[in-house]
């Protein structure tokens, strides 16, 4: 697949309403990465096994609940050239917000599922209590498991994973007792997040609750002594940084100032890095900040505009990043709006 580039005059948009502003990392080659005339979206990042990998959700419908979504899985080599090596959709159901998990030697995607039956399911239809979380794994990246349902994660919105000592750890958003008195995605008053484990990656039991309320999209990692941190999107409020220490029961949680749609944290270097949709002025933007203690510091707003966010992210072998994100501000050769995957370089100055 050819890589496609942007053209000089893309370039970042450095306003920010905070005088919190770093201008430590440069953004560079940045590049359209695919595009297929579909809704393209959701993104995430890894490497493994000495090679780069890539996976979104592509529909021809959309961005809403629908039963032709499918997860594309991308590989490369040089992260300039990138090849479609799996894709799958699940029947009847709208695939969406894939994610990476290295575990047990596999390479493990999982997506969150929605029912939509065999047509578009109109969002007052929406129930979280039908979702159910799905994931396909591999041993070399070249043959693929089928899509497996996720036992224990029914009536879940399951989301990022991540791993210590020999576990597998997941956020699952869910009505508290499961309510029917809310359909859609369920107020926020009775949406809570749990904290699942697991064993082998498919089967899933519940650890504790991570988010009482406001539970929503939930990036975390672990430090190497087991201590838990966390970015958790809070609806439309503002985000959450939680913390807490083995065995994760007591929980911190600080507002941040601002909110953050599709929430990245990730270690590059000994830094902290987080990225995820805000909302400004112009529009929404893909942003992307270092957390210093409990404070965000912005250091760059990627190219973006409409739909866009959910950005991945790896650390490559000279120190510099990769980042991963869609967005919807080109247009084609129409005039109409194309939504698509982007990539870009992070230079660390020194």
């Amino acid at each position: 697949m050819p890589s496609f580039r942007f053209p000089l005059f893309a370039l970042l948009y450095f306003a920010f309403a905070s005088p919190l502003l770093a201008d430590d990392v440069e953004v560079t080659d940045i590049r359209r990465a695919y595009h297929n005339g579909e809704h393209n979206a959701f993104t995430d990042l890894v490497r493994w096994k000495g090679k780069f990998w890539l996976t979104f959700r592509s529909c021809p419908d959309g961005h809403m609940v629908h039963p032709t979504s499918s997860i594309r899985i991308l590989c490369s080599t040089d992260t300039k050239e990138w090849t479609e090596v799996h894709r799958f959709s699940v029947k009847r159901r709208d695939v969406r917000d894939p994610h990476f998990l290295v575990f047990r030697d596999k390479l493990f995607v999982y997506t969150g599922t929605w029912w939509s039956g065999d047509d578009t399911l109109p969002r007052e239809d929406y129930n979280l209590n039908q979702h159910l979380g799905y994931a396909v794994h591999s041993d070399d990246g070249n043959d693929w498991s089928a899509p497996t349902q996720l036992e224990g994660t029914y009536g879940h919105y399951i989301w990022r994973a991540a791993t210590h000592e020999g576990k597998a750890y997941l956020c699952g958003r869910r009505k508290r007792a499961y309510s029917e008195q809310h359909r859609g995605t369920g107020s926020p008053r009775i949406v809570e997040s749990a904290m699942l484990e697991s064993d082998d990656g498919l089967v899933w039991k519940f650890h504790s609750l991570f988010q009482p309320d406001r539970g929503d999209e939930t990036a975390f990692l672990f430090e190497p002594d087991g201590a838990l941190i966390a970015v958790s999107r809070s609806g439309s409020e503002p985000a959450q940084l939680v913390r807490a220490d083995p065995p994760w029961q007591e929980k911190s949680r600080i507002d941040f100032p601002d909110y953050i749609g599709g929430p990245l944290l990730a270690k590059w270097g000994d830094r902290y890095l987080v990225g995820g949709r805000r909302n400004t002025t112009e529009g929404a933007r893909t942003a992307l900040y270092w957390l210093e203690g409990e404070t965000l510091i912005q250091f760059a707003t990627l190219p973006s505009g409409g739909d866009n966010s959910y950005p991945g992210f790896v650390e490559l072998d000279n120190g510099n990043g990769l980042v991963s994100w869609y967005s919807s501000h080109e247009k084609d050769e129409d005039g109409n709006p194309i939504t698509a995957i982007y990539l870009a370089e992070l230079v660390a100055k020194r």
